[in-house]
């Protein structure tokens, strides 16, 4: 390491002791706990691992949030560069649905203004991110590329609540340590993903790009059931509260809804007003689902800090769907995990080199950072006469392989493909054969049966 400073000051929570580190390749564990009633310290250990000669800023945020950023020269509010509009982009790529308001245009690429900061919440119901949740990920680092802030909001709180949105039956309730590893898990993969400067990079080596994690049980362990009605809940209108299409959808069903996941969009609005007062957040995005979550925290910002929709913004994108039309979930058989613990990058690889020729242009649009032009030109050539079959998947796989599970991934999900090519003769470490060994033919034998059988072979 070639060299360690230290520099402490700021204001309030979102100003604490940093560290900057210059290094080519560093491995920094840190420790994240949460309390509750029932366990006064679950403590577990996890790790960011960076690659590059770059400069990271490690930002304490209080117990169960972090701030990870790579040290490269801020622009000044009256920068002469424009930064690329985002919401173009989105919207050319086909991953904007929704928007609170078209300002939002503006907002994030007039040179005048400062970076957006913009979130999109994970509830860690499960120990990992799944291909649903992809999107949001994926917007976040579209924002990172244009020059803007990205923060990635844990759901501590929330997810003991359950999110009704999308859901026929109440989510089932998880116990505070469950909580905590699923937290943890999600936090590295969101950190492995979003928090690598060469990922953000696209446009312009003079924006600094920085990762933001959050966990709203922070916020949320301190308050009080009468200071919210207090304070939120008067604000809000039963009318409206009702008229959101995921509650409507619920209270027509023959299992209802529980007043506890009726109240979830106030937990999610209260969220937004709290990031905006205490954390300078001004936008938030979601799936199409969320736009009834995202519209209550924008009219709590305007009705509680009396401010108008001017400043804060929210976006939404279509959710993926599968082609029968269904979400990508993780309740459902075959879930596409992003997490290498769960779903080995050989089978994350081997899911987008099978998509369908119907889906994998729009696929590309939206799972891959490509070029528009070069993607026209891939859906040009699957029409010529001479096209490879699985030409398309295959640039498929290896773009959307490579941004979730890095350079390594891609490589052990690629060793594994050739190797279970017929006639193909490999090498493979154990890590590879584990990762393809439930796709290969096996059977099982006594250990006196396995001696003849290989006996005979020889």
């Amino acid at each position: 390491m070639a060299g360690v400073t230290a520099a402490a000051g700021g204001t309030g929570a979102a100003m604490s002791r940093a560290f900057h580190y210059r290094f080519s390749h560093f491995y920094f564990p840190f420790r994240s706990s949460l309390s509750s009633p029932r366990t006064s310290s679950i403590a577990a250990s996890s790790s960011l691992l960076f690659h590059g000669n770059t400069t990271l800023s490690f930002s304490s945020f209080g117990r169960n949030h972090f701030f990870v950023s790579s040290a490269v020269s801020d622009r000044t509010n009256g920068e002469s560069h424009r930064r690329p509009n985002v919401v173009d982009i989105l919207e050319e790529r086909g991953l904007l649905e929704s928007l609170t308001s078209d300002n939002l245009r503006n907002a994030c690429s007039d040179p005048n203004l400062p970076p957006l900061k913009v979130y999109c919440g994970f509830d860690p119901t499960a120990q990992s991110l799944h291909l649903g949740n992809l999107l949001g990920i994926i917007v976040l680092s579209w924002f990172q590329k244009c020059g803007h802030r990205a923060v990635a909001l844990i759901g501590g709180a929330t997810a003991r609540v359950g999110d009704p949105s999308g859901k026929s039956l109440e989510r089932p309730e998880l116990d505070p340590e469950t909580l905590v590893n699923n937290t943890l898990g999600i936090t590295d993969t969101i950190t492995r993903i979003l928090g690598s400067r060469s990922r953000a990079q696209k446009f312009s080596g003079d924006y600094s790009d920085s990762l933001v994690i959050l966990n709203n049980y922070d916020w949320w362990k301190e308050v009080l059931l009468l200071d919210f009605l207090k304070q939120v809940g008067r604000f809000a209108r039963v009318g409206t509260m009702m008229a959101k299409e995921s509650v409507k959808k619920r209270l027509e069903s023959e299992q209802g809804m529980s007043y506890t996941e009726f109240t979830y969009q106030l937990l999610q609005g209260y969220d937004f007003l709290y990031l905006f007062k205490n954390e300078g957040i001004n936008v938030q995005i979601g799936g199409s689902d969320q736009w009834g979550n995202i519209t209550a925290g924008t009219e709590l910002i305007r009705k509680i800090l009396q401010a108008e929709g001017e400043g804060t913004y929210g976006l939404t994108f279509p959710l993926l769907l599968k082609g029968d039309g269904t979400k990508f979930g993780k309740s459902e058989d075959g879930a596409i995990w992003l997490s290498a613990a769960m779903l080995s990058p050989y089978k994350f690889y081997q899911y987008f080199f099978s998509v369908s020729d119907s889906d994998v242009v729009r696929f590309l649009k939206v799972l891959t950072f490509l070029d528009m032009e070069e993607i026209k030109d891939l859906e040009k050539d699957m029409k010529k006469p001479g096209y490879i079959p699985n030409t398309a998947q295959r640039k498929l796989a290896e773009e959307v392989t490579r941004f979730v599970h890095g350079e390594d991934g891609l490589a052990e999900a690629l060793k594994a493909t050739e190797a279970l090519r017929p006639g193909a003769e490999a090498k493979l470490d154990w890590k590879t054969i584990e990762g393809i060994a439930e796709d290969v033919p096996s059977c099982s034998l006594a250990y006196d049966q396995a001696l003849r059988a290989v006996s005979r072979v020889a």
